[in-house]
């Protein structure tokens, strides 16, 4: 495919999920609906204390991943599974809510997954896989050409942070903070890379949704999948949560800095009071070694809160 203008986006975390550039651009408006507060499907944390980041070397230290720190979180409610798309499908019916890509009229596409007749399209200068994809939003992830046929089960993508607030406020629940994230997608494990311990594929079985082979150029499909997958593929961890890392990045309720967790209280963390990213937790089905390392349990990026892509989704928490 033929590179067309170039989007030059300030930043580095431009590989893993570029942010829109909608400045100056009004949020969307809080869905109007009823809250309907149900636990169905979710699972309820106990809470308690655990080591928070990653100092291996693994850790991306300019995310602020580390020093690792010993916090503590109070019981939480947490989606079992990534909020899907006929999830969402339910909410919009409810409400008739309209997503900031659809309000902007275009999203990021990974490059990869638009055929090879697509029109030339934008492409992101730092990372030119990312594609500028007019008419592309949560019912069309790729484009006006592409459908949710087959894809009920996957989770929602191509949706903002504010526009994953308004489907929390709808359905009694909230996003959860990056602590609480955490301790969830750690299953109990203490200082582990993975949900499942500190091997990528424990005895050569694939256990999250990731990039495989050569990236961009080639992925091997290895895990069986090449874009998102169904939210409760492969075997949950041991809090009995699918999905923590791979297939999508998932929203969390904190302001993004890259030193304030040092500061932050140690029980339940709230993040910054305020800033210009929202964090990002868990990777996706576009991570590999190579160049974003960050399917980890303890890996971060921010993001603006008006920033949609496709392989960005979320899931919800709950206090209990």
């Amino acid at each position: 495919m033929a590179h067309g203008e170039v989007i030059v986006i300030q930043g580095d975390h431009s590989g893993c999920a570029p942010p829109s550039g909608h400045e100056g651009v009004a949020a969307a408006a809080p869905a109007a609906g009823v809250a309907l507060g149900s636990t169905e499907g979710m699972v309820l944390l106990e809470g308690g204390a655990f080591l928070m980041g990653s100092d291996d070397p693994f850790a991306y230290q300019e995310d602020g991943e580390g020093p690792v720190k010993r916090v503590e979180v109070g019981s939480f409610w947490m989606d079992a599974y990534a909020v899907s798309n006929s999830d969402f499908a339910t909410f919009v019916e409810a409400t008739d809510y309209r997503t900031e890509a659809e309000r902007y009229g275009w999203s990021f596409v990974f490059a990869g997954l638009l055929p090879d007749e697509f029109p030339d399209t934008r492409a992101v200068a730092q990372a030119p896989w990312w594609r500028q994809v007019y008419g592309a939003d949560w019912r069309h992830p790729e484009g006006p050409h592409s459908s949710l046929e087959g894809r009920r089960d996957h989770p929602v993508v191509q949706v903002s942070w504010n526009d994953a607030v308004a489907y929390c406020r709808w359905a009694g629940k909230r996003l959860p903070t990056e602590a609480e994230w955490e301790f969830a997608a750690r299953g109990g494990l203490e200082g582990r890379v993975f949900p499942w311990g500190d091997v990528l594929e424990p005895g050569g079985v694939h256990r999250m949704n990731v990039w495989q082979g050569t990236f961009p150029q080639e992925n091997t499909r290895r895990d069986g999948f090449y874009g998102t997958c169904p939210v409760d593929s492969f075997p949950p961890n041991a809090y009995g949560l699918y999905n923590m890392t791979g297939n999508v990045w998932e929203w969390t309720a904190d302001w993004f800095h890259r030193t304030f967790r040092n500061e932050d209280r140690a029980i339940d963390p709230q993040g910054p009071s305020e800033g210009t990213h929202k964090v990002q937790r868990g990777g996706s089905y576009l991570c590999h070694h190579s160049y974003c390392c960050r399917y980890r349990v303890a890996a971060r990026q921010g993001n603006t809160p008006d920033s949609s892509t496709g392989n960005l989704g979320f899931r919800c928490a709950r206090s209990a």
